[in-house]
């Protein structure tokens, strides 16, 4: 058991390890953000957020994980700990005896009521923070979130970014000469999408 114990203790160490090579992948990731602004490539910049965020998030995760194993860790423990707890309660029982009867019974009940009260609402908590935890992880990237990371990226560093982050800003100026091909539904959908 013990020996079980130290693995689980391991594996929590080495996820937090990974945690933060994550978390300094995300650093790096928004030093490339800021270059790519810098550059005028905003289609750069969008793919290093967006790779900034994901690396965010697994590090969440990975801290998540970590928590959870820790939880399981000391849940060990209180195992190891209750094994030799009851391998020492026979010797206990007789002095026990001896108090019970100098000592108010119902007190004594009442104490153990309160103590496995208190008890269970925190197994209750545990449970719910490991449902909560696990149900937050997300699959992909929002939008808002990437577009929002490059927003502040380029003012903390005080770099211009275009209000519409889908248009590249070396984009050339509209010629007045009329398009001889013509439009039709697809075309204009995708040049408003554009301009979005």
């Amino acid at each position: 058991m013990d020996k079980s114990l130290f693995q689980l203790k391991f594996t929590a160490k080495s996820l937090q390890r990974q945690a933060k090579q994550c978390t300094r992948d995300e650093a790096r990731e928004k030093t490339k953000v800021k270059q790519a602004i810098k550059m005028g490539n905003t289609e750069g910049a969008r793919i290093h957020a967006e790779n900034a965020i994901r690396k965010k998030n697994e590090a969440l995760n990975l801290l998540r994980l970590s928590s959870r194993i820790d939880g399981v860790a000391s849940r060990v423990q209180t195992a190891v700990t209750m094994r030799q707890v009851t391998g020492s309660m026979t010797a206990v029982v007789g002095s026990m005896e001896k108090a019970l009867n100098a000592m108010n019974l119902e007190k004594i009940s009442l104490t153990m009521d309160k103590f496995e009260t208190q008890f269970e609402n925190l197994d209750l908590q545990a449970q719910y923070m490991e449902g909560t935890m696990s149900g937050t992880t997300t699959l992909t990237t929002p939008q808002a979130d990437v577009d929002q990371l490059m927003q502040q990226v380029a003012e903390e560093h005080g770099l211009e970014l275009n209000h519409q982050l889908g248009v590249p800003t070396n984009a050339l100026p509209e010629s007045p000469i009329a398009d001889p091909v013509p439009k039709d539904d697809l075309t204009e959908r995708l040049a408003r999408l554009r301009n979005m």
